[in-house]
């Protein structure tokens, strides 16, 4: 069944390519060639990260030029006469037609959280070249058209989440695994991005205070978009990127005065804290906090990561990582074991292929996008800008020295805790560093030591130093690295508040087929119950998680990486059930062969989560081995305590019982999915779709940034054909 409309938007037609575009396109393509020639065949010649940054870019912008293009028009045929949800269900909360420029903001700022900042960063164990390609070739295959094609079959279903979808078109079974698995996903990843949070403000007056401003900014540039100067995005821009730079200064200002306790807050206070935002975030109008917070925050992101490419093409520093290390093959890495295959394309859990994407993607943004055709700038243009980012941290992990490298990211455990056993074991992994040198780069950055820094964060803040540094001068070091620590804290807080508005939606869709008010998702009395119970979830494991060191939150943390990439095999498995059954089953292949490769991987994983009989990687095999301590009365490091082991016992098994229900889940949904796929193929007529009708769309709006002539013509006679004009 189609309800397609009765005109369907194209691109202006083919049109000739002119000398000029040919040109252009041809110096990309070579520039683009050059830097992944360079990156592939160098063997231990010095390789300036300038080549890494070519690869980038030169992909990207042919990616984003012919494949969503095409994607976009030839696949799913988007229109621009059609209304989307925003404008046909508005209700200044939930759906309201958003600015493209304000909503690629939010949907950017919502997406990119701690997975491109820290998965790239800790993936460099393997060498910096699969990390890239998977980073740069998996965005493009798949992470960027699964956000894509999610917002755009959400957007054709009144916002609907990416569960409520998945039960409506591949059925009650498949779709209450669908449901289930994502629901519990998402409160995984919410806890796991609130820790990190807590964990980089945490005794940090600067980041505390200008984090904290960003609120009331926020609150002034919606009301003065939405009340004061309504439509005007560019003087709202201006201001609130002023306003936020003073934050920024005055944070360390605030920092080094006697205001500084006031803004020096405990963990568990933070922790009270975010759960207070997320709240009330996610039950005040989407207009008045949290896309004007996640569009003036993307100022900040972008504006960074475009410094950082910058800073590479001035300082040209050199990739001092090597391209592929032995601990690919031998799977014995001391920031993670496993093998590369899966263990990569698992670690760098955002940045080429995220599950979370696809709950923004039909979250929020489905509810505030104002055309069809915005689906391809804000779907796939957003991923490709979080893409950007993980390049650059993985950059700024492989321009440090090696030696640095794995004495700030392998436990204390393994590398003891002075500088001395440090430069020893790190040395007997064949990467050489003194004492002295380690001692040097812990004062360079004014901090007591850089020994055992794991989670990635901060190397990160250390490569960056290192490049910004490097073109500002040495002196700015440390400035640079507690800058870095306090843009990490900001990049991933827009995530988090997003993220439970999104699970607030998902929560609503679920009991509402219990109990229909709860299909409203703008219900007053549902949308206060749902955050509630999604704000105490996630806030009760960071609480538990923040007071014990092993339990809460840190229990779930090592299924992270899988869970995300899990709930990526959802999304691409509905999407494939929904391009075969709206009449598109010879475009199936764009999101059925990533669907493959990632089921592949995460399944793989799990598997060796569960059963490897390597105690590093397989959960159970972990839990016997402590468990036998304990029989035999013995400490097995890094518990310090026999409660301790008790406490990794009971976390290896819950672990290991997650990933086999989580994997088993996502088996039961694509097998439905496959099922209803199969028979669609047979037997047309006896599929539905839950699509809503065509109502002809009011708005006039560019697709893209920035409008092309025919755009501002069209905008031109809207405005002269207004009543009163």
């Amino acid at each position: 069944m189609r309800t397609d409309s009765p005109q369907t938007a194209s691109p202006q037609g083919p049109r000739k390519a002119s000398p000029q575009t040919i040109v252009i396109w041809t110096v990309v393509a070579l520039v683009c060639a050059a830097g992944w020639s360079v990156l592939a065949l160098s063997r231990g010649e010095e390789v300036s990260a300038v080549w890494m940054v070519a690869a980038a870019l030169g992909s990207y912008a042919i990616a984003y030029r012919f494949y969503s293009k095409f994607i976009a028009y030839k696949v799913l045929k988007v229109d621009k006469t059609r209304a989307t949800p925003a404008e046909r269900l508005n209700n200044g909360i939930d759906f309201h037609p958003t600015d493209r420029r304000v909503l690629l903001g939010h949907h950017f700022a919502a997406i990119a959280g701690a997975g491109p900042l820290v998965g790239p960063v800790l993936a460099a164990q393997m060498g910096y070249l699969p990390g890239t390609i998977w980073i740069i070739v998996g965005v493009i295959l798949a992470g960027a058209v699964q956000d894509m094609v999610v917002l755009f079959f959400s957007t054709r279903r009144d916002g609907r989440s990416l569960g409520q979808m998945a039960r409506e078109e591949i059925g009650p079974f498949g779709g209450a695994a669908a449901l289930l698995a994502a629901f519990a996903i998402m409160i995984i990843l919410l806890g796991v991005l609130a820790l990190v949070i807590v964990n980089a403000l945490a005794q940090s007056p600067w980041g505390t205070f200008s984090i904290a401003m960003t609120i009331p900014i926020a609150l002034l540039m919606g009301f003065y978009l939405r009340v004061l100067r309504p439509g005007r995005v560019s003087e709202v821009s201006l201001i609130g990127v002023a306003l936020l730079l003073l934050a920024l200064i005055a944070g360390r200002w605030v920092a080094e005065s006697s205001w500084a306790d006031t803004f020096t807050l405990a963990p568990s206070t933070l922790v009270i804290w975010l759960v207070a935002y997320g709240f009330v975030a996610s039950i005040l109008p989407v207009w008045m906090l949290l896309a004007p917070r996640d569009y003036l925050s993307t100022f900040m992101k972008i504006g960074t990561i475009a410094l950082l490419a910058i800073g590479v093409v001035v300082a040209m520093p050199t990739l001092k990582m090597d391209p592929v290390t032995d601990f690919a093959t031998r799977g014995d890495g001391p920031v993670f074991a496993g093998s590369l295959f899966p263990f990569v394309f698992i670690t760098i859990a955002c940045g080429a292929l995220s599950g979370f994407h696809a709950l923004i993607s039909s979250g929020t943004t489905p509810k505030m996008i104002q055309k069809e055709t915005q689906v391809r700038m804000i779907g796939y243009g957003s991923m490709l800008m979080e893409s950007s980012v993980a390049v650059m941290a993985l950059i700024a992990a492989s321009i440090i020295d090696p030696g640095l490298y794995f004495a700030m990211n392998a436990p204390a455990g393994v590398i003891g805790d002075t500088v001395q056993n440090a430069s020893q074991v790190v040395g007997s992994w064949g990467y050489q560093i003194s004492p002295e040198d380690l001692a040097a780069a812990a004062k360079n950055v004014e901090e007591a030591s850089l020994l055992s820094r794991t989670g990635g964060a901060p190397t990160l803040a250390v490569g960056v130093s290192e490049i910004f540094s490097e073109v500002t001068g040495g002196s700015l070091r440390a400035f640079w690295y507690h800058f870095a620590i306090m843009f990490e804290a900001l990049f991933i807080l827009t995530a988090l508040d997003a993220g439970t508005r999104v699970g607030r939606f998902m929560l609503q869709d679920t009991l509402g087929n219990l109990y229909k008010p709860f299909k409203n998702v703008s219900w007053k009395p549902g949308l206060v119950i749902t955050s509630g119970i999604v704000c105490g979830l996630w806030g009760y494991f960071l609480w538990v998680g923040v007071h014990e060191p092993l339990g809460g939150i840190n229990q779930l943390f090592p299924i992270f990486g899988i869970s995300n990439q899990l709930l990526a095999a959802v999304a691409l498995a509905v999407c494939t059930t929904l391009l075969v059954k709206s009449g598109r089953l010879k475009w199936a292949w764009i999101t059925g062969i990533p669907l493959v490769w990632d089921a592949a991987v995460t399944l793989t994983a799990s598997w060796q989560k569960v059963f490897s009989s390597d105690p590093r990687v397989g959960f159970f095999k972990q839990r016997s081995v402590y468990q036998d301590g304990i029989d035999r009365g013995e400490l097995v490091a890094p518990a310090k305590s026999m409660d301790d082991m008790h406490t990794i016992v009971t976390n290896s098994t819950v672990d290991g019982v997650l990933t086999a229900v989580l994997a088993l889940l996502i088996v039961i949904v694509i097998a439905d999915a496959t099922r209803v796929c199969i028979r669609h193929v047979r037997r047309p007529a006896l599929s539905t779709l839950s699509e809503s009708p065509y109502v002809e769309s009011k708005i006039v709006a560019p697709a893209g940034l920035i409008p092309t002539k025919e755009e501002k013509e069209e905008e031109r006679d809207a405005v002269g054909a207004a009543p009163g004009s």
